[in-house]
């Protein structure tokens, strides 16, 4: 049995990224569903192993390791090849900025926690936690697709032409954006760059339908 154990949950946009790391790598995994939508991150055992009681979790070799962010950054540097970032300081640094339009201004407002709250809490409408939804997906999907065409370090993914980091927080993005169904028309370099993604298994068996727990 592999040594690396990953919680997660199928809708998990967080979960998600890592999963597709772990492919790219090809490395092999034990998986544990957490289903957040049941509360089961709330659950004893499960907030001992992460205090923040959020998806993923990955525990290597007793190792335990939260936030997603960190988790690739990890895996990346205890598993190099192949490599998701480029070798390029400048590079590293584009390839981080788009993940990070993701990770840092679009996933947090609109990951279900912050969702919960405003249509619990606040009393938002489900039409209104719709509309407070698609504008952040607006926002954020419209500067990325400015970074993406404006720039001739995109190739066939978002920096040449091998998957990086900032495709492993985009195709995840778009998952959720799909979901709630959000208009993508106006991002034809960021959609492309999408479709690309899927056509590889390691995109495709990490996508949120084709996990255990979604059944």
């Amino acid at each position: 049995m592999s040594d690396l154990k990953l919680y997660g949950y199928f809708r998990s946009s967080a979960a998600f990224r890592v999963r597709i790391a772990l492919a790219l790598k090809g490395l092999d995994h034990e998986s544990v569903y957490i289903h957040l939508a049941k509360g089961e991150q709330f659950a004893p055992d499960y907030a001992a192993l992460n205090p923040e009681q959020q998806v993923p979790t990955l525990v290597d070799d007793g190792h335990v390791l939260v936030q997603s962010p960190a988790i690739l950054e990890y895996l990346e540097e205890t598993h190099p090849e192949p490599a998701l970032l480029p070798k390029d300081p400048v590079a590293r640094a584009r390839v981080r900025a788009i993940a990070m339009a993701v990770g840092c201004d679009m996933h947090p407002l609109n990951n279900l926690r912050v969702l919960k709250y405003i249509t619990g809490e606040m009393g938002l409408s489900d039409a209104e936690m719709r509309t407070w939804y698609a504008h952040w997906i607006a926002r954020g999907f419209t500067g990325i697709e400015a970074m993406l065409a404006g720039s001739p370090e995109t190739g066939r993914f978002c920096h040449g032409d091998a998957p990086t980091f900032a495709d492993i927080y985009l195709v995840p993005q778009v998952f959720n954006a799909q979901r709630f169904d959000c208009p993508l028309d106006a991002y034809p370099t960021l959609m492309r760059v999408h479709e690309a993604c899927m056509a590889l298994d390691a995109f495709d068996q990490a996508q949120p339908a084709k996990q255990p727990d979604a059944a």
